[in-house]
């Protein structure tokens, strides 16, 4: 089943230098797992292709049931360097709720996992 991060997740993110930082916050506790298993470091490189230079870390804080994300190479030298529209790094959140995972169905639906479907 497709997943959409924002249906099961809220966010926040910022800035330090060049590095945007990403919070990614479950929406039930028993969501934390999913977010855990499916939103990898390798899958935030995939999702930020292209507007990152950097590589990813990510680091698990269970006791929030949340996940901090660092992309490197995002702001383009930091906020007093970067001639983005976003030198501090606030629309990350939005990009990374806007994130789908691919969830078992049977995983999924012992969750009451919201699926998701495009808009045509």
């Amino acid at each position: 089943m497709k997943v959409r991060l924002l249906d099961i997740a809220h966010a926040r993110s910022g800035d330090k230098g060049d590095t945007a930082n990403v919070g990614l916050i479950a929406l039930k506790p028993e969501w934390y797992d999913v977010l855990v298993t499916y939103v990898t470091e390798a899958a935030a490189v995939t999702h930020f292709t292209g507007v990152i230079t950097g590589g990813v870390q990510r680091y698990e804080l269970p006791n929030l049931r949340a996940l901090n994300f660092l992309l490197h190479g995002a702001l383009d030298g930091g906020g007093t360097l970067s001639l983005k529209t976003d030198a501090q790094g606030k629309v990350f959140s939005t990009a990374m709720l806007r994130m789908v995972i691919d969830v078992p169905d049977a995983e999924a639906q012992a969750l009451a996992l919201p699926a998701y479907t495009a808009a045509v």
